[in-house]
């Protein structure tokens, strides 16, 4: 078999697979200068020592020399010989050292400890085709969502999606209620709280210990006054009339998305609409594997994550966090909105606004 094999292709593959591997031993070493906050400090240091930036950060020198050590390898920081120093550029620290930064990056890396925690339970998923439920994936799963998108929510929500939806902007100044599906902690509806606040706002979601913490989000926020969470269905919520429901990364999670659409349309007022944000996507694999830069990595969260959590509720679409327009399209139709457009798109997401309707 050997023989029949190009070396150099196989050398060339081989390197491939060893710059992925490496690609993970850095995630794991991003989580950890997170948690203690080494990125932080080097930001506010400049060229700093080894001992230095233990001495800072309250850590032992000989870890932080490797870990620094690991970084300089990768060429997250910048190593000077000469003066045994390592540097953290500005234009590093905007990526990795807060989530405050347009270009943060960094929430994310602790999604994919979250699957490497839950991979001998997936390959078991594997072999018998059952779900897991979100409120089963690891806890660090739930803080590396809410870190990851509520950069791209703060990017872009208030500044070009709502915009993009006729008269939606004038409408939440004024006053109108909304409500949010599937919200997680929150962190979008308080970005919309803290935008319009004479509007009202609800969020719904079936696990308990995230509205919790949304709870506790709205408070440190100063916005609980006039948006609530609640732990609820995506069936089950009260049919309010609302001027607007959103959908942020949510519904291809659900195990009935074409039902919750429709218990969507229900809830809305005769001149609501529905908002709906999903992963960016092509409509076929082939363009979607070429096109979108994020797709091993939006693949990889739907095999750990929003597969599993659809299969384990009734029906088990499993849509995919890939399934693309016009699936989602077919979806919304499917539910009874007539008036589908696609309104907004980032390197992360795609926005589709859903009005008016028809009988379902």
């Amino acid at each position: 078999m050997t023989a029949q094999l190009d070396m150099n292709e196989v050398g060339a593959f081989a390197e491939q697979v060893a710059g992925t591997i490496i690609g993970g031993a850095t995630t794991a070493m991003m989580v950890l200068g997170d948690q203690l906050g080494l990125y932080a400090a080097l930001a506010r240091s400049g060229a700093v020592t080894s001992a230095a930036l233990s001495e800072a950060t309250g850590t032992s020198e000989r870890y932080v020399r490797e870990w620094l050590a690991q970084q300089a390898a990768v060429g997250v920081v910048e190593y000077d010989a000469a003066a045994a120093t390592f540097l953290l550029s500005p234009v590093h620290a905007a990526v990795l050292a807060t989530d405050d930064s347009p270009a943060s990056m960094i929430g994310a890396a602790g999604l994919v400890t979250g699957m490497h925690r839950v991979v001998d339970r997936l390959a078991a998923l594997f072999r018998s085709g059952q779900g897991l439920p979100w409120g089963d994936q690891d806890p660090v799963i739930f803080e590396s969502t809410e870190r990851f998108f509520r950069v791209g929510y703060r990017n872009s929500l208030i500044s070009e999606w709502v915009p993009a939806v006729e008269g939606l902007a004038q409408q939440l100044e004024g006053g109108a209620s909304v409500a949010d599906v599937g919200c997680g902690h929150g962190a979008a509806l308080i970005l919309m709280a803290q935008a319009y606040p004479n509007s009202r706002f609800v969020g719904f979601d079936a696990h308990a210990p995230s509205v919790h913490v949304a709870r506790q989000r709205a408070m440190e926020a100063g916005v609980s006054d006039r948006v609530t969470f609640e732990v609820e269905h995506c069936h089950g919520y009260p049919a309010d009339g609302y001027d607007l429901i959103t959908f942020f990364d949510s519904l291809h999670d659900l195990g009935d998305p074409v039902g919750a659409a429709q218990h969507a349309w229900n809830a809305l007022g005769k001149a609501g609409r529905l908002m709906l944000v999903e992963p960016l996507a092509a409509d076929d694999l082939a363009t979607t594997i070429a096109t979108i830069p994020t797709a091993a990595l939006n693949y990889a969260a739907s095999t750990f994550l929003c597969t599993p959590n659809s299969l384990s509720q009734p029906v088990g679409l499993a849509l995919g966090a890939q399934a693309g327009e016009s699936r989602l399209r077919d979806v919304l139709h499917e539910a009874g909105f007539a008036h589908i457009r696609k309104v907004a798109q980032t390197p992360f997401n795609m926005v589709l606004e859903a009005a008016p309707r028809t009988s379902p």
